[in-house]
């Protein structure tokens, strides 16, 4: 594993001596305290209710108002909020028992070392980083639920009791929102970060290379390498993230675990017709890309919803099967004409495509077939058509041996929890990328979701009911103990 040539102190003044962070410190003390003093109510019947639901809530509110804007979250990539977060952050981790880090990519590190020096370490992590008017959940959740997992082992005295080295990872970047490129800290750390990134501007027209430096880091090719860690040296990877989506809540379950992460295609589709007067040109003279554009989404809708009114779909060797479609989603997000004028005929319209499936040959015949689509529907209306390939990124599926540890550990968390057998653990797929995508290419990665209301994410509607954020922190509890050597 890389060893962190720079402490957080050093890095980006995070341990600056503040008023806050000295409060927060006086704060934590005394909660630890309380919490020593109250461990036949945490310790003996191993819920951790003060740790794990109350304590983690008040402390994804506290992230929550952590922001670069007035009126709505929003905290990007090195932003000033990002820094003043990663000081609460940090002093989390260090109430945990963690010892603590930051690296060049401002990715923040707590870890703890096992009873065998030489063994794999267990990394889980999520993001710090927002969308723009965020909920306070996405990423954080992870962040949160990861530390006070922690913390209820050192209360239970069996922190020091590991058998692997357990490492919690914040990572800095996984929105992609200042950069417009994601996983810039969970990519570096996994070693898939392109060198060219260095180069990219954000709208002020700052370069992370610039960005970087303002934080006292020479970002070279060279430095960047450091922030890599050496797969012989990780044992797995485990990320809960809240569901963003409404399965969970339709099922009634508070957790749900990750069989996989959905490829992507992003497209971007280039539509060219002739200009012209909306009260002049005859409606049967008209090469108007607005209505071909119109045409060509629905027809993706209904190549999305019924593939297999367009493909060869069945049974055989070499055919898909119509289980390979399961979970397919098509969505069209942007779109823009020229002029955009009420009484002009467009003369050029551009529309983005995104195609999500966890089966990659099925998510590659849809794509397929929508570009012979509009080959077909753009010569019938006579205007002219082209597309981009702006993203492509395969299905990642989570680790079988992982997955069973996880379900073991999240059911036992659901039991302790509910007064109802809520029946069997729901198996859902991720439409959303996630951190676990980059870090599937340095180990094997295992997901679990939490129930999340309405299905809503990215939004301030986001929210996670107190006893869910209980069962997902209790579900890492049990986890980890499955690495406690007794």
């Amino acid at each position: 594993m890389a060893v962190p040539p720079l402490k957080a102190s050093s890095f980006l003044q995070f341990h600056a001596i503040r008023p806050l962070i000295f409060s927060i410190s006086i704060l934590l003390t005394l909660i630890t305290i309380l919490e020593a003093l109250e461990v036949g109510g945490n310790g003996e019947n191993g819920i951790f209710k003060e740790i794990l639901r109350d304590e983690a809530v008040f402390r994804l509110k506290e992230l929550g108002k952590v922001s670069d804007r007035e009126g709505y979250l929003e905290r990007t990539f090195l932003s000033p909020a990002s820094l003043r977060a990663a000081d609460l952050i940090i002093s989390w981790m260090q109430d945990a028992g963690l010892r603590t880090w930051v690296d060049q990519m401002g990715n923040i590190h707590g870890r703890t070392e096992a009873i065998t020096t030489s063994s794999k370490a267990l990394i889980i992590g999520s993001h710090m980083d927002t969308v723009v008017d965020a909920g306070m959940y996405d990423g954080l959740l992870g962040i949160i639920s990861a530390i006070s997992a922690v913390k209820a082992l050192k209360i239970s005295k069996k922190l020091e009791k590991l058998q692997r080295p357990v490492e919690v990872i914040a990572f800095s970047d996984e929105e992609g929102i200042r950069f417009q490129s994601t996983f810039l800290g969970s990519a570096a750390i996994a070693g898939t970060l392109a060198r060219s990134i260095l180069q990219v501007s954000d709208k002020s027209g700052f370069t992370l290379q610039d960005v970087l430096k303002e934080n006292s880091v020479e970002a070279t090719e060279e430095i960047l390498s450091k922030v890599k860690y050496n797969s012989e040296s990780v044992w797995g990877y485990v990320e809960v993230h809240i569901e963003q989506g409404p399965v969970l809540e339709t099922l009634d379950y508070p957790l749900g675990i990750v069989k996989g992460i959905a490829g992507q295609t992003r497209l971007k589709v280039m539509v060219s017709g002739t200009q012209g007067h909306a009260g002049t040109v005859p409606m049967l003279l008209r090469q108007d890309p607005m209505v071909a554009s119109a045409e060509l989404i629905v027809t993706l809708e209904s190549l999305c919803k019924y593939p297999d009114k367009f493909l060869t779909i069945g049974e055989g060797s070499g055919i898909l099967q119509k289980e390979s479609f399961s979970g397919l989603v098509c969505t069209v997000g942007e779109l823009s004409c020229w002029p955009s004028a009420s009484n002009v005929i467009p003369g050029q319209v551009n529309f983005t495509v995104d195609i999500r499936a966890m089966d990659d040959k099925a998510r590659a015949a849809i794509v397929s077939e929508f570009s012979k689509q509009i080959s077909e529907r753009c010569d019938n209306r006579l205007v002219n058509c082209s597309i981009e390939h702006k993203h492509s990124a395969e299905a990642t599926h989570c680790d079988k041996d992982l997955t069973s540890q996880l379900k073991h550990a999240a059911d036992s968390a659901i039991r302790k929890l509910s007064t109802h057998d809520l029946g069997d653990m729901p198996v859902l797929m991720s439409g959303a990328g996630h951190d676990a995508m980059a870090m599937s290419k340095l180990t094997k990665i295992g997901m679990l979701f939490v129930r999340c209301r309405g299905g809503i994410s990215h939004s301030p509607d986001e929210f996670v009911m107190k006893d869910d954020v209980w069962a997902a922190g209790l579900a890492l509890v049990h986890f980890l103990e499955q690495h406690v050597v007794e």
